[in-house]
This record gives C-alpha cells, structure tokens and sequence, in this order.
C-alpha cells in the first residue's frame, strides 16, 4: 500500500477521535473524567456526578459519552446497576501520533 493511501486510511481511522475532540462539551467531560482519575478515583464517574460538575442535563451528558465511548476516549465500568465513565486516551493518542508520524513521512519525502 502506497504512504498516501496509508495516510488516507490512518485520517479515516482518527476521525471519530476528530469529531470527539471537536466539541468544547466533550473535551470538558474528557477533562473532568481526568481530573476526577488524577485525584485518585480510578472508577470513575456516573452520569450524575458528570452533570453536578458540567452543570449540563444528563441526557445532554449521555449523548456526549456515546460518542466519547465509540471513538474509544471513554471506557464504561459496570457496578451492578450504575456505569462509571473513565476516560481511555491511550489508544487515541497512539492514534494521532501514527497519523501525524505518517504525515511527516508524506512531507519530508
């Protein structure tokens, strides 16, 4: 496969992570889902504590989870009847970096 396909394929493979980023509401819960791990709940946050710190309405925070949760930045643990949100950046980051290393592949060619 030719680099620029490859570079084709790899922007198509990052564009859920493009249009879960491209959102101030979804880069804020990303940021309180950090927050929350970094102060030592690595369970994570139901939706109601997620609405308490965003001040949006929980169906507004469910919609925005989903697609937090299908581009791979979101990650759900499931304690009996209640799902905790966690963010899970690793796998989009390693992501990007493999576009943007494909990239400047392209150009300094």
């Amino acid at each position: 496969m030719a680099v620029d396909q490859t570079v084709d394929q790899q922007f198509r493979e990052c564009m859920p992570l493009f249009i879960a980023f491209g959102d101030e509401v979804r880069l804020s819960i990303i940021s309180v889902l950090s927050q929350a791990h970094m102060e030592g709940n690595h369970k994570g946050l139901n939706v109601n504590e997620i609405t308490m710190q965003t001040n949006l309405s929980r169906p507004a925070i469910s919609h925005h989870l989903k697609i937090l949760k299908d581009s791979g930045l979101v990650g759900i643990i499931q304690d009996g009847t209640a799902n905790y949100y966690h963010a899970t950046l690793l796998e989009g980051t390693r992501q990007l970096m493999n576009l943007g290393f494909l990239i400047q592949e392209v150009v300094y060619r």
